[in-house]
């Protein structure tokens, strides 16, 4: 069957094989479904609406990733133009990357391998030798997995957080094109298959189809492409034991437009991991921004200079929070191909999985450029710690009120930034918006600089235990500021 075709038929059939399922979503307690939030101790970030219940002269803001480099160049034999579907975990001190290495363009052949690559800080990477299996002619190699196509055209691993789980399958690996075949480790290096049978059938699995442990959920949940409305979209299934999966459900995206999401990398971030993060390769087929002249000179390789004339790609910031939807506050890329012309190509832009700390105030993600290319490599960008977006402010100000909330703890902390001349103060409200004395923003003291975490105080201090369990809502007036998150401890 052709490429096209192929294509044609899965747009055509998934539409209705997902139309039989419906979305599971764990049910709201009591206080939620009458409007409180109960957020306890957790950490909350501004990447949705879900604490906001006013905004006036303020924004949501989607901040972008800064470019910081070239983390890894797939310059090896056994990797090549064609490598890609990268994953980054953090375990412990260690970093640790895995990617699918292809020479040539022959997806699900023996060509593919799966190569492994560690690093200290997550910014410097290295390759080790591991001597496991000869690929292309000799031992001396990264590679972690060779001879099980086509599992190593999209092997995704994860860091099984699940309690009690054997030592022996501390990681997890999902891969495979006609279905997902599932793989176990120890060390992250040697793999075992847990069984010959694919755990999951139901799905267009030629992308990176990703797993892991949900401790919201208290399941796994695999997250992996299909189709909807005729473009590439997501459905997702869960598991109580990494074998028996239920069916598949379509993640739905509320109002937003359909759009081709050609993987969706969604993971736990690691500071919130009640919040599921999202870095979808935006995919538009038939667009092009190069001209005939300008594409000539890009060095990309014959076999795949069809496509890559042909189509261009962006990167997408989504999130969830459990269930089968999906959030698109922000439609607008998260990061662009920018001014160099080998990013505007096929397939470029595509995002690891994966955002891990990199620094006391900084995260990383990683992303493809140059896909098809003999300069391909991924480069590593960065963010502030959860400086995905903001409750943005102009000098002019505004104000953000919450939803009614309950918490726990007996202080609340901002991750925040303002101007010399910002500022932030704080207030909190009754349920029914009142302000309560001690608490009022002429209480508040001014919050002025750059913090991670930083506690707000009143005239009487810090301390807030007298107002934990009870439903309060929080004002926050802003000049000239960025407010990030807050958790209350």
């Amino acid at each position: 069957m052709s490429r096209s075709l192929f294509w044609t038929v899965q747009a055509m059939l998934w539409p209705w094989l997902l139309s039989i399922s419906t979305g599971l979503q764990a049910a709201p307690s009591a206080a939620e479904s009458a409007g409180v939030r109960e957020i306890g101790s957790r950490r909350e970030l501004f990447v949705d609406r879900y604490l906001i219940q006013r905004l006036d002269g303020v924004q949501l803001k989607l901040h972008s990733p800064q470019p910081a480099g070239v983390a890894l160049r797939l310059d090896r034999p056994w990797e090549g133009a064609y490598s890609g579907y990268f994953t980054v975990i953090k375990d412990g001190p260690k970093y640790r990357m895995y990617y699918r290495g292809l020479p040539v363009l022959q997806d699900g052949s023996e060509a593919e391998t799966t190569c492994y690559a560690q690093s200290d800080d997550g910014i410097s990477w290295n390759r080790p030798n591991l001597g496991l299996y000869e690929v292309c002619g000799t031992k001396q190699n990264n590679v972690v997995l060779h001879g099980h196509a086509p599992a190593s055209h999209n092997f995704s691993p994860f860091l099984d957080s699940k309690p009690g789980v054997p030592a022996s399958e501390r990681f997890k690996a999902a891969g495979g094109l006609r279905g997902l075949l599932a793989f176990a480790s120890e060390d992250g290096i040697h793999w075992k298959k847990l069984r010959e049978e694919p755990i999951i059938t139901e799905g267009a699995f030629d992308s990176q189809n990703v797993v892991f442990w949900s401790e919201t959920e208290g399941l796994y949940v695999c997250y992996f492409r299909t189709f909807s409305q005729g473009v590439r979209s997501v459905s997702r299934a869960t598991s109580p034991n990494f074998l028996t999966w239920s069916k598949p459900v379509a993640m739905h995206y509320g109002d937003a437009p359909p759009e081709h999401l050609y993987t969706n990398q969604t993971h736990p971030y690691f500071r919130a991991p009640h919040i599921y993060i999202s870095l979808p390769m935006r995919f538009f087929p038939g667009r092009t921004a190069l001209s005939d002249e300008v594409f000539k000179k890009l060095q990309v390789r014959p076999e795949y200079a069809s496509y890559a004339r042909s189509e261009c790609s962006d990167g997408v910031f989504v999130t969830s929070r459990a269930g089968n939807q999906y959030d698109r506050t922000f439609l607008e890329a998260f990061f662009r191909p920018g001014l160099d012309p080998g990013n505007w190509v096929s397939r470029s832009m595509m995002a690891a999985l994966g955002v891990v700390p990199t620094g006391p105030a900084e995260m990383s993600l990683y992303y493809h450029q140059h896909d098809g290319q003999t300069t391909f490599h991924l480069l590593r960008a960065t963010l502030r710690t959860d400086g995905f977006a903001s409750v943005h402010a102009s000098y002019q100000g505004g104000e953000i009120v919450t939803r009614p909330l309950k918490f726990a703890g007996k202080e609340l902390t901002i991750n925040y930034s303002t101007s010399a001349a910002g500022s932030i103060r704080v207030e909190i409200q009754d349920e029914a918006g009142k302000p309560i004395p001690g608490y009022r923003l002429t209480d508040a003291t001014e919050i002025i600089g750059d913090q991670i975490e930083r506690a707000v105080a009143w005239k009487a201090g810090t301390d807030l235990g007298a107002l934990a369990e009870r439903p309060v809502r929080l004002r926050f007036v802003l000049k000239d500021a960025d407010l990030y998150s807050l958790r209350f401890r």
